[in-house]
């Protein structure tokens, strides 16, 4: 899978995702019950539903999706519909759809517009629990959305089937009182790593270093690159919201520049343990000693930092697999073909001590899933063509595109044909965009891989080696109405406060023995209140 494209995070998300941290249900024996128990209202077309799985379906409706449109397709299309991905899900389907898509870096805004228009369409792809106030529960509530269980029960076959298989997907897409609100966009197990630290190679060749694994080895590394290659920024990362490390360097010291679960399973807010004080330590002296970019924070601006890793001004970051490490390479090469970028292990403080956190997602992505709206006038009809996504062949239109076109089958699996991988002008996730929904409720497909380096398939290996599925909090569990307007009060100015003296810290503005004020600072804010509400929603979502 390639990387999402959805963790631009606003200060607003970044609480909300807080919120949505603690997955949402009590998994009750009760499925829901029927449609019209849970709220659902049977539609004038239910009768006359078209028979669950089989495809085409023989209706003349048209249905409506608010979605966003991959940046990559935008290349080629405007419109889904116009794609050839769109025109052969409306041939396989029987189904015609009419698109709209927010513009990018807008769908936060052009969502509230649209909820506040109460003219909806029969499907919206959103995250539901960061992206609505009091989550999918409330939106339940509220008459917005479709609880689904008694729908996919009845329409949705191939849904209904991956989830008796999968209890836990099953857990993951129920709020706390059991109803299942989306259909979910699955990603297979070797789409949950895709970002990580890395390393210039060549450099490391040339200076006779092996990989780094601890601390002490990265820093003796790092003073290489600057002494003898002659770095200025040695180690840079992206710079959005907060500094891109993804718990690189601070996972070290058993905390997170975020909330996590401990061993103990008890939520923490990592920027206010006592040994994130070291991790702070430890950035601010690799800062003072040129070691670390000195420019991070205007890193926001992906040009700069593009040109960093290109060039010869840094040799180390945190990065995406394919949007930094394959693309990287790319260009990279093209300058200078020694150029290689290789994976490295997230570091630890004693070596052969595995990492405690990392990068890694959850198999249900919230933020590439679908809800039926309370508008849709023949939910049975939007369910049945959700459910396509799910069964063998809609997977693979999804996946690889349009069998014959954009892949062939060899030796049974899917292969992207040369008119794919070989275009000279555009690349592969450009190229494959036309064809497939890169992000989107459907099953992901392990087999489907935007690698074009052996070094990216050794890079999803070396990632994975850390404990993030014991310590990453989920972003899809469901605080209560009650308990999102206590949040809503209280973490815009944590988070904004936390980063201000991140910030300072590192740049020794301010001196950490003022780290012990920072915190009482940050009681005096409230995060007690919005631990103890990620706990309680944990403990509900563990209930299930």
């Amino acid at each position: 899978m390639g990387q999402p494209k959805f963790n631009k995070r606003t200060l607003s998300i970044a609480v909300s995702v807080a919120l949505a941290s603690a997955l949402v249900a009590a998994c009750s024996k009760d499925d829901g019950g029927s449609a019209s128990k849970d709220g659902a209202k049977p539609s004038a077309a239910a009768s006359a539903a078209p028979e669950a799985g089989k495809y085409p379906i023989s209706t003349t409706e048209t249905i409506t999706s608010w979605e966003q449109i991959n940046v990559n397709a935008i290349t080629f299309f405007p419109n889904l519909a116009d794609s050839p991905f769109g025109k052969q899900l409306e041939k396989d389907t029987g189904v015609k759809v009419k698109y709209t898509h927010p513009a990018d870096g807008q769908s936060k805004e052009q969502f509230n517009l649209l909820i506040a228009s109460n003219n909806l369409p029969d499907t919206i792809e959103y995250d539901w629990n960061t992206g609505y106030p009091g989550g999918p529960e409330k939106a339940i509530a509220d008459k917005v959305i479709l609880p689904l269980n008694d729908l996919i029960d009845k329409h949705a076959p191939n849904l209904k089937k991956l989830m008796a298989k999968d209890k836990e997907l099953e857990k993951m897409l129920k709020t706390d009182s059991g109803k299942i609100y989306v259909f979910p966009m699955i990603r297979p197990d070797n789409g949950l790593v895709y970002r990580g630290p890395m390393i210039r190679k060549d450099w490391l060749d040339e200076l006779k270093l092996s990989v780094p694994t601890t601390i002490e080895e990265w820093e003796t590394m790092l003073k290489a690159f600057k002494e003898k290659k002659g770095a200025t920024a040695p180690l840079t990362a992206a710079y959005n919201n907060e500094l891109n490390l993804q718990d690189a360097f601070i996972g070290a010291y058993k905390t997170a520049n975020r909330y996590y679960v401990d061993d103990a399973g008890k939520v923490k807010y990592g920027p206010i343990d006592p040994q994130f004080k070291d991790a702070l330590g430890l950035l601010r002296k690799w800062y003072a000693e040129g070691l670390l970019d000195k420019d991070f924070a205007l890193n926001s601006d992906s040009k700069a930092y593009d040109a960093k890793m290109i060039g010869n001004a840094s040799g180390a970051t945190v990065a995406l697999l394919s949007g930094g490490m394959g693309r990287w390479m790319d260009t990279g090469k093209k300058a200078d073909p020694k150029y290689q970028l290789v994976a490295a292990p997230y570091p630890t403080l004693k070596k052969g001590e595995r990492a405690f956190i990392g990068q890694r997602e959850f198999k249900y992505a919230p933020a590439a899933s679908k809800a039926v709206t309370t508008a849709a006038k023949n939910p049975e009809l939007v369910v049945k063509w959700l459910d396509y996504a799910y069964s063998e062949k809609g997977s693979l239109l999804f996946n690889f595109g349009i069998e014959g076109d954009s892949y062939t089958l060899k030796n049974g699996v899917p292969t992207f044909t040369d008119k794919i991988q070989k275009d000279p002008k555009y690349n592969l996730q450009q190229m494959v965009s036309q064809y497939t929904k890169p992000n989107g409720p459907f099953l992901g497909d392990e087999r489907k891989s935007f690698n074009t380096y052996p070094e990216q398939d050794e890079a999803i290996k070396i990632w994975g080696e850390t404990d993030a599925a014991k310590h990453v909090m989920p972003t899809f569990i469901s605080p209560t109405v009650d308990e999102s307007k206590e949040m809503a009060k209280l973490t815009t100015a944590i988070t904004s406060y936390k980063e201000e003296m991140f910030v300072k810290f590192v740049m020794g503005k301010e001196p950490l023995e003022k780290f012990d004020d920072y915190v009482k600072q940050m009681k005096d804010m409230g995060i007690d209140k919005v631990i103890k509400i990620y706990q309680d929603a944990l403990d509900r979502y563990n209930k299930r």
